[in-house]
């Protein structure tokens, strides 16, 4: 299977285009003025408490006050207060520092958590974790021991905070691996060292640009290229490759050619159809996307599919397809939240257990959890 990312540079935002075997997978958009803010680490102020739906509103200085739910306090806080009552924590006009999980959607602000993390190639650095642990997509056992007991060794030697290590980080040689936590700690020294001279509703830290994020955060073994349409973008991402990421240098491309960058792969048709209700499947079956701020609905129809020797052959490789289509969707639309997926009935449980594999399967691939 062949993958590349292609990056496409202009002055108001900047597109990733995640391509594999020469169909467009994900894709990633950040304008220049409506930078995403997930990551931010910010030093707020509470400027309301509920009770009754133990939540709080904190200002972070942005148009509308940003959402912090207690089960998204940092374990560390809520075992050592022990209680479920917000007003145990909170109080209005108390400064907070909180990093933004979700950015702000229509009429609701941003949502916030007090679980600090911070993320790197290789590891993510939570300075108030108690605990540690390794990526899930790293199914090896002995390689899961090896990368815990790296972490612990660090720790024994430089103090608190956990780490999870990556996905990135298998089989990558320990030396590298303590360089990397050590880069995570000095960063957040730097960062809490400026959290008490701070003002209230201000900026601690903000994430990387999108291109180098994809640097840090999408590229993996098995990409052949990334191409990138800017000479300047390009020369900022072989510096900070040379000295974070010097094995993949040699990947990193500047595309000078006469027709667009994102013409390579029909990217622009791909996007003009991500933003279509329907969605037709090769099988001349079709999909219907319907998004309401509560949750995103999948409905699979047949449409003009009528192939197979029976009509329970026919569903079941329409609702196959589906699955494979569906996960795509996902990711190039960024939906996240509550999905109800309805399928086309099928009456063997064999069938059902195929379709319902495929969908995981194909949700793996994305990077943001799913359950």
């Amino acid at each position: 299977m062949s993958e590349e990312i292609l990056i496409n540079v202009t002055p108001p935002e900047i597109r990733v285009a995640v391509i594999e075997n020469g169909v467009l997978q994900e894709l990633i958009i950040e304008r220049g003025k409506q930078r995403g803010l997930v990551g931010n680490i910010y030093k707020g102020q509470v400027c309301r408490v509920l009770p009754g739906m133990q939540a709080a509103f904190v200002d972070i200085g942005l148009d509308r006050a940003a959402f912090l739910h207690i089960s998204d306090f940092s374990n560390k806080e809520l075992e050592k207060t022990g209680s479920e009552n917000i007003e145990h924590y909170l109080r209005e006009g108390q400064a907070i520092v909180v990093q933004v999980t979700k950015d702000p959607l229509g009429s609701k602000g941003a949502r916030l958590t007090t679980e600090i993390s911070i993320p790197s190639r290789f590891q993510v650095y939570m300075p108030f974790a108690n605990n540690s642990g390794v990526s899930q997509r790293i199914e090896c056992d002995k390689e899961r021991t090896r990368l815990r007991t790296c972490i612990e060794q660090f720790q024994e030697k430089n103090g608190n905070g956990g780490f999870i290590a990556r996905t990135a980080a298998e089989c990558v040689e320990e030396p590298v691996l303590f360089s990397d936590m050590t880069f995570l700690t000095k960063l957040w020294t730097a960062i809490s060292e400026r959290i008490s001279d701070a003002e209230v509703k201000t900026l601690l830290h903000e994430d990387l640009s999108l291109s180098i994020r994809t640097l840090r955060d999408l590229y993996k073994d098995g990409i052949e290229r990334i191409r990138v349409d800017s000479r300047e973008t390009h020369q900022k991402l072989v510096e900070f490759a040379e000295i974070f990421l010097p094995d993949i240098v040699h990947v990193i491309e500047h595309y000078s050619g006469e027709c667009p960058v994102f013409d390579l792969y029909n990217v622009e048709d791909e996007i003009t159809r991500a933003l279509d209700r329907k969605v037709k499947l090769k099988s001349g079956g079709h999909l219907v996307f319907d998004q309401t701020e509560a949750m995103t609905t999948v409905d699979v129809n047949t449409g003009g599919y009528v192939g197979g020797r029976n009509l329970e052959e026919t569903i079941f490789k329409t609702n196959l397809e589906a699955a494979q289509t569906i996960s795509r969707q996902l990711r190039l639309r960024n939906l996240g939240g509550i999905i109800i997926i309805d399928f086309i009935d099928m009456r063997s449980e064999d069938h059902k257990k195929q379709v319902l594999n495929a969908l995981q399967r194909n949700l793996d691939k994305d990077h943001a959890k799913n359950k």
